[in-house]
């Protein structure tokens, strides 16, 4: 019985090992990893809009009908729902989308699938104007990537 527990000791302390090696390298290199990972979703989305791709914005989102977006004092629940208020807002006849700009990106990692993200935005409109102002934004991680999964934006008057 002895002879036995004394070969099976040098694995179980590879084994210890080897995870603490994997939970080591997690910790050192995921938070970054991850930080990257969501601030390549909103360049992506601050390119596909300064490319009027307003379905290629709205691809950092999540497509659910549970995602939440706030502006001011107006709630829209759903991916659809937010697709079609900036369709509204920004797509429609009379309506630019203008050049954005994010900015004073501040990503926070909650924990392996979470991210909160404080930000600004800028518009620079074809007549001049440039509306701007401030976002949070709650992502998670899918199997298919990060995406927002709430979103409140701000905008100065």
């Amino acid at each position: 019985m002895r002879k036995y527990a004394l070969r099976s000791l040098p694995i179980v302390f590879l084994l210890i090992a080897v995870f603490a090696a994997a939970q080591i390298s997690q910790k050192d290199a995921a938070p970054d990893d991850h930080k990257s990972a969501v601030e390549h979703v909103l360049r992506t989305q601050q390119e596909a809009w300064n490319h009027h791709d307003l379905d290629g914005f709205m691809a950092g989102y999540w497509n659910s009908a549970e995602l939440t977006f706030f502006s001011g004092a107006k709630q829209t629940s759903g991916w659809q729902a937010t697709l079609d208020r900036y369709r509204t807002t920004y797509a429609s006849p009379g309506h630019e989308m203008g050049m954005l700009e994010f900015s004073g990106l501040r990503i926070e990692m909650l924990g392996p699938d979470a991210a909160f993200v404080r930000g600004a935005w800028h518009l620079t409109m074809p007549d001049g104007k440039t509306p701007n102002g401030l976002f949070t934004l709650v992502f998670r991680k899918f199997p298919e990537g990060w995406k927002i999964v709430h979103d409140h934006t701000s905008a100065t008057e």
